[in-house]
């Protein structure tokens, strides 16, 4: 941290205040000073050649009213200089004590930031008293503090999580490669199985690496381009890949397509919808069903896909928005990196938009995204 110099918000405010009252002393005590002395002066005519003792002083009669103004401000100044040093010492003792009172939260939030750490993040302030503007300031960092808990929890669990999906290709590939280099027998067959295996595993890896890095990409707000871009072009390109699997599953397919233009990034919106039309193929029942539908509703293009599928609770939508989850069972799929909704929403706020989630009944999840029209 710099070193600051000069003196804190306490000692600057109670010099600011001292300065204040002793101005003000200044002030009243010169106009006291002025009016006392013209007031007495304007004394009665008196014959002339007369005297008049003032502090048993004789004075000419002509000099009177100088004399008597002048003993006047004598004493105004001799009684106003002491209660000028009172007023300026009470100022003085008094801002000390109430700044110190009024700062006293803040000094909590300094004590308490300095005590933060990733292990204890679970401190708050809970200022109590009135909401004043240091108790606001208060709740504002309690707050903070919620969301950055928040987040190293997301992170924490995104690591761990990663760590885990990483580990299994890796195993895969190690295993194969022992098993097959201790077996001298091994064959052109055997080392082509291999082979394939690690070309699989492989394969698992990059697609977890790819989404990562797209999650990274989209969560920090970066967008490499911004196009105009048809989410109704973007959602029949994706049914004609999964068409082959979807014929393969028996699974019915429905389509309500009308031009849905937005701005954004070609790239990421084509993942959008490619990776909601294939999580609707992927996670659903045989001979089940398969909804895709575009179009404009006021200021947002609309895209809806719907399919059939193992009943999921309300409660558990949440949860299917964060990465490494599965159909409501995290890291348990054998396809997929578990990172396809995860990286539509990241994709989606980016964007500017919105993404919806809600189960079907009987089973099946339905999810809308809105995103700004072109």
């Amino acid at each position: 941290m710099r070193p600051r110099r000069g003196p804190g918000l306490r000692a600057r405010l109670t010099l600011l205040a001292t300065g204040l009252s002793a101005a003000v002393s200044a002030l009243l005590l010169w106009l006291g000073w002025l009016l006392v002395g013209g007031v007495v002066a304007a004394v009665p005519d008196l014959p002339p050649g007369s005297t008049v003792k003032v502090n048993g002083v004789p004075v000419a009669a002509r000099q009177l009213g100088e004399a008597l103004a002048e003993a006047a401000r004598q004493r105004v100044l001799q009684a106003g200089s002491v209660a000028f040093l009172l007023a300026v010492a009470a100022t003085v003792l008094l801002a000390w004590v109430i700044t110190g009172q009024v700062l006293r939260p803040l000094h909590d939030v300094t004590a308490t930031a300095r005590r933060l750490s990733a292990e204890s993040l679970d401190e708050r302030l809970r200022l109590r008293g009135p909401r004043d503007e240091v108790a606001e300031l208060a709740d504002t960092f309690d707050a903070m503090l919620d969301r950055l808990q928040a987040a190293f929890q997301s992170q924490r669990r995104f690591v761990a999580n990663a760590s885990h999906e990483l580990r299994t290709p890796l195993a895969v590939v190690r295993a194969e490669v022992d098993v097959t280099l201790a077996d001298p027998a091994a064959d052109v067959a055997e080392l082509r199985r291999m082979a394939s295996v690690i070309r699989d595993a492989t394969l698992r890896a990059q697609q977890l690496v790819d989404g990562l890095l797209v999650l990274a990409r989209t969560e920090g707000g970066a967008l490499r381009a911004r196009e105009v871009a048809d989410l109704a072009g973007l959602a029949e390109a994706a049914l004609r890949i999964v068409g082959s699997e979807a014929h393969s599953r028996a699974l019915q397919v429905s389509k309500r397509i009308a031009p849905a233009l937005t701005v954004g990034d070609p790239a990421l919106l084509e993942r959008v919808v490619g990776n909601l039309v294939e999580n609707a193929v992927r996670h659903n029942v045989g001979g089940g069903w398969v909804e895709v539908c575009t179009d404009l509703a006021g200021a947002h293009a609309t895209l809806r896909v719907a399919s059939s599928g193992d009943v999921i609770e309300p409660e558990a939508i949440t949860a299917l928005f964060e990465p490494f989850h599965r159909g409501g069972v995290a890291r348990t799929a054998h396809d997929g990196a578990g990172l396809g909704l995860s990286i539509v929403r990241a994709v989606v706020v980016a964007h500017g938009g919105t993404v919806h989630a809600q189960p079907v009944p009987g089973g099946g999840l339905e999810v809308t995204v809105q995103l700004p029209t072109a």
